[in-house]
């Protein structure tokens, strides 16, 4: 079974309330329309709930899903989303800003219906910018328990690979590195690999001396005491941690062996260029970024994307939602 078939038998099991932040789109609906018919998740419309039904109607789509229009609330649910709004910004931001941005901004009014719990994720992207999508869900659903980074799942030559962080962290710390390979091992675990990690740089095993090096092999020496079961090593150059012939003479001893199958980027520049090579030169297929470590998932879409990536993305998320793992 392919991994996008395995996916979508998970995420059925999920049932998970998925919003779909910006609707007010054919391609959304048509996901919208697809995901129902299939099971996949129930999708939460938010936009204009009049124009949604006519575009709903116009277009002839099937769809049942709930429309969340902010502006039709009474003035007390809009309230009550405010308020909780601001407390969860501590002081940052007054009630009456909170109102402004929630009737301005769908994205706002997703993160906090994830929040009041009324929906247990959200995906956003189809028309705007990633720091669009990313910025209300760290402001009001990462309340410092955990950290954040992100992840593309790549197809190459029939073999999928993780890399990471690819779209959120610019120039993490050691142990900020350290937890983007150890929540990126997981979530590989979670869609049914055996997560075989390298930490990456321009070294390997000491062959070169700079303060970005040691940050690597800082990473490394703190992930493998959070995570000693995990299948780690670095620091690697990429050779050495995808050829397993390199690795036998760059790294011997190394438990990778030249096998990685997720990949630890030392900062976004390396991370975002390696993703979009592989991509675009070598002609790998590309599923994310999927965001990790949020206290409850979101995830971002592409504003080029087709609906059947709208409903791979939902069908992701819907997993995250449920806390569940794909078939291996």
């Amino acid at each position: 079974m392919r991994l996008i078939a395995k996916v979508h038998a998970a995420a059925k099991k999920a049932e998970a309330r998925i919003v779909l932040a910006e609707a007010e789109d054919e391609r959304v609906l048509k996901a919208a329309e697809y995901l129902e018919q299939h099971a996949l998740a129930h999708p939460i419309l938010i936009g204009n709930k009049e124009r949604l039904e006519r575009m709903i109607d116009c277009a002839g789509f099937a769809i049942t899903s709930d429309i969340h229009d902010f502006s039709t609330l009474d003035a007390a649910g809009q309230h009550a989303f405010a308020a909780e709004m601001a407390r969860r910004r501590h002081g940052k931001l007054t009630e009456q800003e909170a109102l402004a941005l929630l009737k301005k901004d769908t994205k706002y009014f997703a993160a906090m219906l994830v929040a009041m719990h009324q929906a247990d994720g959200y995906v956003a992207g189809n028309q705007c910018p990633t720091a669009d999508t990313v910025r209300p869900a760290l402001q009001l659903l990462d309340q410092g328990h955990r950290f954040a980074s992100s992840y593309f799942i790549l197809r190459f030559e029939g073999k999928r690979y993780f890399f990471a962080d690819v779209a959120l962290n610019p120039d993490p710390t050691p142990a900020q590195l350290a937890t983007i390979g150890i929540d990126t091992a997981h979530s590989a675990q979670r869609f049914g690999f055996e997560p075989r990690v390298a930490f990456l740089s321009f070294s390997t095993k000491g062959s070169a001396r700079h303060p970005l090096v040691e940050k690597v092999q800082q990473a490394v020496a703190i992930a493998k005491r959070r995570a000693p079961e995990l299948i780690l090593d670095g620091e690697l150059q990429f050779d050495a941690a995808f050829v397993p012939s390199i690795a036998r003479y760059k790294a011997p001893g190394s438990p990778v062996r030249g096998a990685a199958n997720v990949f630890i980027f030392p900062d976004l520049n390396s991370g975002n260029i390696a993703y979009k090579i592989a991509q675009r030169m070598a002609g790998a297929d590309a599923i994310g970024p999927i965001m990790q470590g949020l206290d409850a998932p979101v995830n971002d879409l592409s504003r080029g994307c087709s609906w059947e990536d709208i409903v791979n993305v939902v069908a992701i998320t819907a997993i995250q939602a449920g806390n569940l793992e794909v078939e291996r």
